[in-house]
């Protein structure tokens, strides 16, 4: 019921390999910038790269979330990656029923090298 608990359910739903599950944490017309230097667009889309991709991942650890900014139904959160070498961000909105998605997913993004 909180924009920060998609971050905890997305790590329980990787790790059980569970890629119909991932996909139910975006909107039907979300947009994941996934595989670098490109976006899957749609659920069935996000579906469909998270059944190739999770049986050759590793488990997933949760990470911390940075403090989630609220607008209305928009929210945007985020979390640090543990090697501190960017971060993730993620674009959700408020349902009907109070309940949370995706629409926006950078999975992971660099800072510039100094």
């Amino acid at each position: 019921m909180r924009p920060e608990d998609l971050t905890r359910l997305f790590v329980e739903r990787a790790n059980a390999k569970d890629a119909e599950g991932l996909a139910l944490l975006y909107e039907e017309d979300a947009v994941m910038a996934y595989p670098p230097g490109s976006q899957t667009v749609g659920r069935a889309a996000i579906q469909r790269l998270w059944a190739q991709l999770l049986p050759k991942m590793p488990g997933f650890e949760p990470e911390p979330p940075l403090p989630t900014l609220i607008s209305g139904d928009l929210a945007l959160t985020s979390t640090p990656p543990k090697d501190g070498a960017g971060a993730r961000a993620q674009v959700v909105r408020r349902q009907p029923d109070g309940t949370w998605l995706r629409v926006l997913d950078q999975p992971e993004f660099n800072r510039p090298a100094s």
